[in-house]
């Protein structure tokens, strides 16, 4: 998922050169479809990775998770480099990053391979996707430019969810799965030798102290987190090996909050948080994520592997979900001011348990147009109302020097939440897949679909308990200034959430 940084623009450094900055934007902006493209077009491909590399159900989430929590666990410190190191010089080391490990984890012989592959793309996609903003903003220093900038970059982001979802169908059923990560490389490649030349380098000033501490200890808290789920999955949740991993986890998570509200420079400032409108806002997120990535890994699976799609009908059979984060997400952010955060928050996590309520029917019969299109209607009809208030929120009242930090927590709590969610509810759905296999003579389909539909049935609880958090913290009324948190707020991310 994407988002990041949005820096004011450095008063030394000079503007691009007003006949080069068109095109400096055409190259950032395939930066962003690229990002974008990797979180769908990868998703569409995981059960023919996980055949060809003899992947368990336990461990496929792996793919997405090992990509999500480098992610998500590196965004607030990548947003920091990129302002302190150099941005166009942060850009470029994305790029080449993105590249190398994109072509590693194509030519993965095995499932650490693949991991170990995803976890590198997402640390340096962190340091990429952060700096992308910022090298709009310092590019485009005029307003109503800044704004044109914003819309094509918006208008790529929103597009590139439902490309991603075409294009992984068609590179997995025409060539390999192998072309969903592959096919970054030249991209990145291309990009990188074009932005060398167009792209004028800017930073920050200040304390260029960077807390490397307090985001390895963060991510490798939410790392054993999710190992300590997939051994769940393995051995139940009394074992001692689950235990020990989880408490492990625990410590360290723990100890991340105890460091920032010590470290000289934190990467996560507390009074961020620490604020009752922000911090609900930001719980909200991390639960809506924390149910919503689960349903694409589910039904990628039951389109795929219980309805015998191919890869590309797969991908189509998911176009209603950004169709309806579009809609909705336009609607909310013109009714925003009417009926303030609150109200819409709260409607949005309705529908979207309605829409997971629906989904714990689902039949292992072919059920596309009774069940799965009335439920991701629903689902992503609610995401858009969820999203665009609670970003607003999220960012109400945040101080010129917090803002960057405040915007990409936004989009860290989605990829953490995210992350958390897959390794959690995959957990629930194979215990739950084993049992009734146990129950009924061995795996089938009904086997298979009882578990995502357990996993689903959590997936409602988590959703209603993300309605209950807005209820009770979110104070912030119909004021028209809620409107400024949006603008500041990535227009990508409920798209973003969408493709991954």
């Amino acid at each position: 998922m994407t988002n990041s940084t949005l820096a004011p623009p450095a008063p030394a450094q000079a503007a691009a050169p007003r006949d080069r900055r068109w095109l400096a934007l055409a190259v950032i902006g395939v930066a962003q479809l690229m990002i974008i493209l990797d979180a769908s077009i990868v998703n569409i491909a995981l059960p023919h990775a996980q055949a060809a590399l003899h992947i368990s159900d336990a461990s496929r989430q792996w793919a997405l998770t090992a990509y999500t929590l480098t992610f998500g666990g590196l965004l607030l410190l990548g947003g920091r480099v990129a302002d302190y190191l150099g941005r166009k010089r942060t850009f470029l080391i994305g790029l080449f990053g993105f590249a190398g490990a994109s072509a590693l984890g194509g030519f993965a012989q095995s499932a650490g391979w693949l991991f170990g592959a995803r976890a590198i793309q997402g640390a340096f996609a962190a340091l990429l996707a952060p700096t992308v903003l910022s090298l709009i903003t310092t590019t485009f220093t005029e307003t109503r430019e800044r704004a044109k900038a914003f819309a094509v970059y918006g208008a790529i982001s929103g597009t590139g969810a439902a490309v991603g979802l075409i294009a992984g169908g068609a590179l997995t059923e025409f060539l390999s799965w192998r072309w969903t990560l592959l096919v970054n490389t030249p991209i990145a490649l291309v990009v990188a030798a074009a932005a060398w030349p167009l792209l004028t380098e800017s930073r920050a000033d200040g304390d260029r102290h960077f807390d490397v501490p307090g985001a390895l200890v963060a991510t490798g808290g939410l790392a054993l987190l999710v190992y300590g789920f997939t051994e769940a999955s393995l051995h139940g949740w009394t074992a001692s090996r689950t235990l020990a991993l989880l408490a492990v986890a625990g410590v360290l998570l723990v100890g991340f909050v105890v460091w920032e509200t010590r470290a000289k420079n934190p990467m996560l400032p507390l009074r961020i948080v620490l604020d009752r409108d922000r911090g609900g806002s930001y719980l909200a997120f991390f639960l809506a994520t924390l149910s919503l990535f689960g349903v694409f890994l589910f039904l990628t699976y039951y389109f795929q592997g219980v309805l015998g799609y191919s890869a590309l009908k797969a991908g189509v059979a998911f176009l209603p979900f950004p169709v309806g984060v579009i809609v909705s997400s336009t609607i909310a952010s013109r009714t925003l001011p009417r009926f303030g955060p609150r109200l819409l928050a709260t409607a949005g996590f309705t529908s979207a348990a309605l829409g997971m309520l629906w989904l714990t029917q689902l039949p292992a019969t072919p059920a596309y147009g009774t069940h799965v299109v009335p439920a991701m209607l629903l689902i992503s009809l609610g995401m858009g109302h969820v999203f665009v208030p609670l970003a607003s929120t999220a960012l109400l009242g945040v101080p010129n020097h917090d803002a960057g930090a405040a915007s990409a927590l936004v989009n860290t709590m989605q990829q953490v939440g995210g992350s958390l969610g897959v390794a959690f509810l995959n957990t629930i759905a194979t215990s739950a897949t084993a049992s009734y296999a146990a129950a009924h003579g061995g795996v089938s389909r009904a086997a298979t679909v009882h578990g995502f539909t357990s996993a689903f049935g959590v997936g409602v609880g988590i959703m209603a308990l993300a309605a209950v958090v807005v209820l009770s913290l979110i104070r912030a009324g119909r004021r028209d200034d809620m409107t400024d948190g949006a603008a500041a707020y990535d227009a990508d991310a409920p798209l973003a959430v969408a493709a991954a």
